[in-house]
């Protein structure tokens, strides 16, 4: 029996990209398995996934994508899913790609897949690639496993983490605990290569604050 699988998309102000990634995501999967969170957006986000009919959960006020996440994660758990594929609302993630995170897990062999971009100078910001290298290097030396991408939100993820794995954090950090605290619990992680998208796609990182908090989550993940 093939797995049950949910695509959870969090959205903030994402009604320009959301019609066209639904649409592209539906070419693999049903409108019913897929989860878009509308994390307090003030535009049509909303209205947007309604119209799509896929599956709209929301929060008055904007939380962060740690605490969309969650609430993602939460539907999909008690809704029966066997994994969670997570992607960003702004077309960073080619949907196209998904079958991609199927096809490498088809025999069960990880439980967790992260989706690994090309680092090149060519392609990605040079801040980007030395953040995102140094904190590869520094969750895989937490973690036990080997990182490639630390900062990649596109993920399969087994509901068996998502209901052994305890998770505090409620903003991006949310996404380096869960590669922290699965790899210790002996959980299998693998990587499948995907695109590198930068162009035209706004961040809502804020690089002090969220170097800080990694910087936190890294520090008390020495006594967990």
């Amino acid at each position: 029996m093939s797995p049950k699988i949910a695509v959870l998309i969090p959205a903030y102000n994402a009604s320009q990209t959301l019609p066209e990634l639904i649409q592209k995501i539906a070419d693999t999967f049903p409108c019913k398995d897929i989860i878009v969170v509308d994390d307090g957006s003030q535009d049509d986000t909303s209205r947007v996934a309604i119209k799509a009919g896929v599956i709209l959960l929301g929060h008055p006020l904007n939380r962060g994508k740690g605490e969309a996440l969650r609430t993602g994660f939460g539907y999909a758990v008690q809704n029966g899913y066997d994994f969670v594929i997570t992607l960003d609302a702004d077309l960073q993630h080619k949907p196209e790609e998904l079958k991609l995170f199927v096809e490498i897990n088809q025999n069960g062999s990880y439980d967790l897949i992260v989706g690994t971009r090309d680092f090149s100078f060519k392609n990605m910001p040079l801040d980007r690639v030395v953040t995102n290298f140094v904190s590869s290097v520094i969750l895989t030396l937490l973690s036990g496993q080997k990182i490639r991408d630390s900062q990649s939100g596109y993920r399969m993820i087994s509901s068996r983490i998502l209901r052994e794995v305890k998770l505090k954090c409620r903003k991006y950090d949310l996404e380096s605990e869960i590669l922290i605290k699965a790899g210790r619990k002996g959980f299998r992680i693998g990587l499948v290569p995907t695109a590198t998208v930068y162009e035209g796609s706004r961040s809502f990182i804020n690089p002090l604050v969220d170097t800080g908090r990694f910087v936190k989550i890294c520090w008390k993940s020495l006594f967990w």
